[in-house]
């Protein structure tokens, strides 16, 4: 494809991925303008991946730091805001922070504290998420409610600036079944707010749903959503 085709063709998908949210958020009194899409581009070429702020997307996720790092590099012209969502091995933090918007998976308190002593050596303040495992599985990464609930005064001082938390649902060929675990992400979400004492942060965001269930997630009140099939089916050898 040329780079106009492929231009075309992303404009078209990621048009058809904002009427859905659109249409979720109508279902439950939500602006769309509420909710960010981050384009998770993993299994396309830094080609395509540079192709979508020219369609009205910057935000763009990638799950592996190093290929982060890769297509950070290739693009670093281009108006992107990386979002880190999948797994950050500590020996890699220091290279991932100057390069990210957003880590939407701080998944343990020893990665937090390696994240957080590289903002003080370096005297920056990212942005991250902290990763729940709302599903239960123990395959996935993130923290258990109690564990949060535990770190508190480690979480809420530290030079990290915490700004939501981030969840994955156990997979399900019905978005219906992913519903109590975004019900009960936004649950807790709400119950922080509530009983930490919170400075300079309101855990605005909730990053939740994926190709097969943001729209549920987005009616249970996902602020980010992470897209990568739904807008990259087929475009993989670009």
């Amino acid at each position: 494809m040329t780079d106009a085709e492929l231009r075309s063709v992303l404009a078209d998908r990621v048009a058809a991925v904002r009427a859905r949210i659109a249409s979720a958020c109508a279902r439950v009194g939500r602006e769309p303008a509420g909710v960010t899409l981050v384009a998770v581009t993993k299994t396309v070429s830094p080609r395509v991946a540079g192709l979508l702020p020219e369609v009205g997307v910057p935000d763009l996720g990638e799950n592996r730091p190093q290929e982060l790092w890769r297509k950070a590099e290739s693009l670093a012209a281009s108006p992107i805001r990386w979002h880190l969502v999948g797994h950050l091995q500590r020996n890699k933090v220091e290279r991932t922070l100057p390069l990210v918007h957003l880590i939407h998976s701080v998944d343990s308190l020893r990665l937090f504290q390696a994240v957080d002593g590289e903002a003080r050596k370096s005297q920056i303040r990212p942005r991250a998420l902290l990763q729940v495992n709302i599903s239960g599985e123990g395959q996935k990464h993130g923290f258990s409610e109690d564990e949060i609930v535990r770190a508190e005064p480690d979480l809420v001082r530290g030079a990290v600036e915490i700004v939501g938390l981030m969840g994955m649902a156990a997979y399900s060929d019905d978005p219906e079944a992913a519903r109590p675990a975004f019900a009960r992400l936004r649950q807790f979400r709400d119950r922080l707010r509530r009983d930490w004492n919170l400075t300079g942060f309101q855990l605005e965001h909730l990053s939740m749903g994926m190709s097969g269930d943001f729209e549920v997630a987005v009616e249970e009140g996902a602020t980010l959503v992470r897209i990568g099939t739904t807008l990259f089916e087929g475009l993989e050898g670009e």
